[in-house]
C-alpha cells in the first residue's frame, strides 16, 4: 500500500508545486499517512484544509477510504 500512497502524492505534487509548495512522503502506520508540506505549504494558513479537503481526499479515492493524511513537521 505505501508504494499505492507514494504514487498518489507524485499525482497531487505538480499541483502544490504551482502554488510554490510541496508535500514530501514521510511514512505509513496503519491506515495513518504521515506526510510534510514544504515550501509555501509549509506556512500557509489554508495548509489544513488544503491536506484535508485536497490531498487525504484524493488519495482515499484512489488507494484506500480507510486512510487518515496527516502533517508532520519534524520526526
Amino acid at each position: 500500500m505505501e508504494d499505492k500512497v507514494k504514487a498518489a502524492i507524485e499525482d497531487i505534487r505538480p499541483d502544490l508545486q504551482n502554488d510554490g509548495g510541496d508535500i514530501e512522503f514521510v511514512k505509513l502506520e496503519g491506515n495513518n499517512v504521515f506526510v510534510r508540506l514544504v515550501g509555501s505549504c509549509a506556512g500557509c494558513p489554508m495548509s489544513q484544509m488544503t491536506l484535508k479537503n485536497g490531498v487525504e481526499r484524493y488519495i482515499r479515492s484512489v488507494v484506500d477510504p480507510n486512510l487518515t493524511i496527516s502533517s508532520v513537521n519534524n520526526l
